[in-house]
C-alpha cells in the first residue's frame, strides 16, 4: 500500500501544480492554460511508470495495446455511455415533458474522429488509474470496492478544473458533488470493463474517450461558479447519476464473484 499512497500523493501534487498554474494564467492566452491542463492530465501515467519496476513498465505499456478482446467489449466501450444518455433523455421526457437539449450538436463524423484521435491520449490517465492503482486497491478491497475508492479519488483529482474558466473545459462552474457521484459510478463500470477484457487498458482508454467526446446535455444556466461546492445541479445531471449507479450496482454484484490474482 505504501507505493499506492506514494502514487496518489505525487500524482495529486504534480497534476494540481499544473492545474493551479493554469488557473493563475487563465486570463492570459488560452493556449498556455490549455497546455498546462494537458500536462496535468497525463501526469498519472508518468508517475505510475516511474514507480513501477522496469519489467512492470513494459506490462503496463503493452496493456495499452491489448486489442485482442471480444467484439462485444468494443461494443460495450463504444455504446455504454450512449445507452445511458438515451435512458436519461427518455426519463427526462417522461418526468418533465421535454427532451433535454445537447450543449453542442457536432456531426457524427466529427464525434467519431474526436473519439479516435483522443483515445491514445487517455493512456495518460488509464495507465495510472486502472493500470497501476486499481490492481493494488483490489488486492486489499476487491475490484468492486477498489473501483469505488478509486472513483472518489479520481473525482477529487479533477477538482481544480471546476474553477478553471478556459475554452473547452466543461467542468467549470458545475456542481462538483453531483459530478463526483456520477464519476464514482463510472469508475465501477471502467473497473468491470478492465477485468472482463483481461486487464486491457486499450478498452478503458476507448471508453474514456467516448465518455469525454459524446455531447453532454445542456445545463441551461445552472452551471455557475457559485454552485461548485453545492448540490445545485440540473435534473439531467441527477438522472445521469441514477442511471450510472443502476449499472454500477449490477457490475458490483458481478465483480464480487471475481477473484483477485
Amino acid at each position: 500500500m505504501a507505493s499506492l499512497v506514494k502514487f496518489f500523493l505525487i500524482t495529486f501534487a504534480v497534476t494540481w501544480a499544473f492545474y493551479f498554474a493554469s488557473i493563475a494564467l487563465s486570463s492570459s492566452s488560452p493556449a498556455i492554460p490549455g497546455v498546462l491542463v494537458f500536462a496535468g492530465t497525463i501526469a498519472p501515467a508518468f508517475v505510475a511508470l516511474a514507480l513501477t519496476p522496469a519489467a512492470g513498465r513494459m506490462t503496463l505499456i503493452e496493456r495499452t495495446l491489448q486489442w485482442r478482446v471480444g467484439l462485444r467489449w468494443y461494443a460495450f466501450a463504444l455504446g455504454f455511455i450512449i445507452v445511458v444518455r438515451l435512458a436519461v433523455a427518455v426519463a427526462s421526457r417522461y418526468l418533465t415533458g421535454e427532451w433535454p437539449r445537447l450543449a453542442e450538436q457536432p456531426s457524427l463524423l466529427i464525434v467519431a474522429v474526436a473519439i479516435l484521435f483522443s483515445t491514445p491520449f487517455q493512456a495518460g490517465e488509464e495507465i495510472g488509474w486502472r493500470g497501476f492503482a486499481l490492481p493494488r486497491l483490489a488486492e486489499r478491497y476487491g475490484f468492486g470496492m477498489g473501483s469505488i475508492i478509486l472513483g472518489l479519488i479520481w473525482a477529487g483529482w479533477h477538482l481544480p478544473l471546476f474553477y478553471l474558466a478556459i475554452p473547452g473545459n466543461e467542468e467549470y462552474g458545475r456542481s462538483f458533488p453531483a459530478w463526483a457521484i456520477g464519476v464514482t459510478a463510472l469508475s465501477v463500470t471502467f473497473g468491470w470493463l478492465y477485468v472482463r477484457t483481461g486487464r486491457s487498458l486499450l478498452l478503458t482508454m476507448l471508453m474514456h474517450s467516448v465518455v469525454n467526446n459524446i455531447p453532454h446535455f445542456e445545463a441551461r444556466g445552472i452551471a455557475v461558479r457559485a454552485t461548485v461546492t453545492s448540490f445545485n445541479a440540473w435534473p439531467t445531471a441527477w438522472l445521469m447519476d441514477i442511471c450510472l449507479w443502476i449499472a454500477a450496482g449490477y457490475f458490483l454484484i458481478r465483480l464480487r464473484r471475481i477473484r483477485v490474482v
